[in-house]
């Protein structure tokens, strides 16, 4: 099914009530997606410090107020705890499980960011004829630890990680371009060409997402993700961090054209 057209409210209310689960790419077309990242009150300073450190893999769009999952300037109707298609619990910086549901882990202490998703500006990249590869094959975006290793803040610290889009050699100037007008949601690519400068061994086996093909012409781009948040939690292991699963975004109420500068 076509979920481009869906409204965000009517995709939530899929979400909420486990009729839809599967990756956010391509749906709701114009409207902003979103990174989840919830914790305990005690860390979110440190946490907000550490995302005023690393703009570009995690650009604040939203914080809650301690103990409340309504994200008001995102979608003031929205509910952090079911709104999302699929979430991840990390404990001690293991992965614990995966649900569709977070209520049950839901306290009065919690503190939800929403961070800046790549997926907002594919629309703009469509609109300029330049192909989403993962889009046309119908699959997550791929997904990559790089070692660029991020500025740390109180016990937050680990590698970045990436997207990786192949775009056309002669579409690449332009797809920086279209990009560095969404600085909101990750802006320009933080890399151009040959994986292994940061640390990617092989293309094909994404640490999150799924592999997209890349055909002769092309050039792997990759932008800062909105996952690295994940990949920190794994290195800091803090006792408890909730977040979306890599590509189950939060699909909020803004228009993309929100998000970009003139």
């Amino acid at each position: 099914m076509d979920y481009s057209n869906v409204t965000p409210a009517k995709l939530r209310q899929q979400f909420r009530e486990g009729k839809l689960v599967r990756s956010t790419a391509g749906m709701a077309d114009g409207y902003v997606q979103a990174n989840l990242v919830v914790l305990k009150k005690e860390l979110a300073f440190d946490f907000m410090l550490f995302c005023q450190r690393n703009p570009k893999p995690c650009p604040i769009l939203d914080v809650t107020d301690p103990g409340s999952p309504i994200p008001t300037r995102l979608a003031p109707t929205a509910d952090l705890r079911t709104d999302v298609p699929k979430y991840r619990v990390y404990r001690h910086g293991e992965l614990m499980s995966e649900t569709t549901d977070i209520q049950s882990y839901w306290a009065d202490d919690m503190v939800a960011f929403l961070l800046g998703c790549s997926f907002t500006f594919e629309q703009a990249l469509l609109h300029n004829g330049i192909p989403v590869r993962h889009i046309e094959e119908n699959r997550n975006v791929p997904m990559y630890q790089t070692n660029i290793s991020c500025t740390e803040a109180g016990e937050f610290h680990g590698p970045m990680v990436v997207s990786m889009r192949p775009i056309p050699q002669s579409d690449i100037v332009r797809a920086v371009q279209v990009t560095s007008r969404f600085p909101s949601v990750h802006g320009a690519p933080v890399h151009i060409g040959d994986p292994t400068l940061i640390g990617i061994k092989d293309l094909s086996h994404p640490d999150f997402g799924e592999p997209v093909t890349i055909k002769n012409g092309e050039v792997p781009v990759f932008w800062a993700c909105g996952v690295t948040p994940q990949a920190v939690a794994m290195t800091a292991k803090p006792e408890l961090m909730i977040a979306h699963a890599p590509g189950y975004m939060f699909i909020s109420d803004l228009r993309d054209e929100e998000m970009a500068v003139i």
